[in-house]
């Protein structure tokens, strides 16, 4: 689901850029349209011609408001899903790293209980060495095996520190998933507000 997600960012990108550069040419051609009638609706009104060509003005100026309204509403919503979909891409990346974490650290985990079964061993060998040989070899041994102790001991504390930094990791993807998915539930409220204001606001058209 999130690789498919990562490939339909791409091709979003470019659709936006297409249909934004659309949207802001409506819009702009829309402005002209509305001052055009405007100032032909105050000239023809200030000479008084005909009821025909006045009304036709009019409604040449309420088709260009419309327009204008319309249009204006497109780009100021387009621009919302932009967002919206830029928060479900970031969304989507954090997911991805906040797996790829919990699989270092499942793995860290791995390697600590084997190195801990093994320092298990080391020091089972030991009680047995030290019961079956003679004092000058089993100091020797134990030396020798205090050194592995020591030196499993050692990687074990990178091992915990490993985890213990994996698990802060997660613990700080997991707090920016949380914030990016507020932000996308505002985001959308936002979005439902505004598209109920653009329905009333074409009803009240229609009407």
């Amino acid at each position: 689901m999130i690789p498919l997600w990562s490939k339909m960012a791409v091709f979003w990108n470019k659709m936006f850029l297409t249909i934004i550069v659309l949207l802001i040419v409506l819009f702009l051609d829309a402005v002209r349209e509305v001052r055009k009638y405007s100032s032909v609706h105050v000239n023809e009104k200030a000479v008084n011609v005909n009821t025909n060509a006045f009304d036709h003005i009019q409604m040449k100026l309420f088709r260009s408001q419309r327009n204008l309204y319309l249009s204006g509403f497109s780009l100021f919503l387009w621009l919302v899903l932009r967002r919206t979909v830029t928060l479900l891409t970031q969304l989507a990346k954090g997911m991805t790293s906040h797996a790829a974490l919990e699989t270092q650290v499942n793995d860290a985990t791995e390697a600590a209980r084997k190195y801990m079964a093994e320092n298990e061993r080391l020091q089972e060998a030991l009680s047995e060495k030290e019961s079956s040989k003679k004092k000058e070899s089993a100091e020797a041994t134990d030396e020798k095996l205090k050194k592995e102790v020591e030196h499993l001991k050692a990687e074990l504390q990178k091992t915990s520190d490993a985890l213990n930094k994996a698990n802060n990791e997660v613990t700080a993807v997991k707090k920016q998933s949380e914030g990016l998915k507020r932000e996308y539930d505002h985001l959308m409220k936002e979005y439902e507000w505004l598209q109920a204001s653009l329905n009333e606001a074409e009803d009240k058209k229609e009407l």
